[in-house]
């Protein structure tokens, strides 16, 4: 069966975004300043039309097989992250009025793979691998560099999988108190 990987567009927010907060659990409350989970399902799709959140869809990829989306990919440089993490902590502090801080998930000079998940009814076909892959190649086309991600450290299954892709755990990492591995793949050219 054949996968293709596009870029995401607005109208793919409703089967995305369903796939992305299944993957990020309970950061999704973070993200969104909602807790019940309607309200952050339809928190969550405005913010994916947007422009300026990390999970906005200009930082999605899709995966798609059979016609349908089987896959996401959010991702997006540490750089961009600064800005679209500051945008995000502007809204939702203006909405909740508060100061919100969001967590920074990555370092300085890399490349960020916030989200990548595959549909359950689509595992097992090697599309999450495609998506690593494709971020991957993304990474080379642009000079090469750092490649990273955060996993919680119980997911023992993904980290064998981003082991045997060239991902190394360099460091425990926090995200709403809650335990990561921070795991590095250096891209050459």
């Amino acid at each position: 069966m054949e996968i293709v990987i596009r870029k995401a567009i607005k109208a793919d927010a409703e089967s995305s975004v369903p796939l992305i907060m299944e993957a990020i659990g309970d950061i999704s409350m973070q993200m969104t300043g909602e807790t019940e989970e309607s309200a952050i399902t339809q928190e969550f799709i405005h913010l994916f039309t947007q422009t300026s959140n990390r999970h906005s869809y200009l930082n999605t990829y899709v995966a798609e097989m059979e016609g349908q989306i089987a896959g996401v990919l959010v991702f997006y440089t540490a750089e961009q992250a600064v800005t679209l993490d500051a945008n995000l902590e502007q809204y939702l502090s203006a909405k909740k009025g508060e100061q919100v801080t969001i967590d920074k998930e990555t370092l300085p000079g890399e490349w960020y793979i916030d989200t990548v998940v595959v549909d359950p009814a689509y595992r097992g076909h090697g599309i999450g691998t495609r998506l690593l892959n494709f971020a991957e190649k993304v990474v080379k086309n642009n000079g090469g560099g750092k490649l990273s991600l955060n996993v919680e450290t119980e997911k023992e299954a993904a980290i064998r999988l981003y082991n045997r892709l060239g991902f190394e755990n360099v460091c425990p990492w926090t995200i709403i108190g809650e335990p990561f591995y921070h795991m590095v793949k250096t891209v050459g050219p």
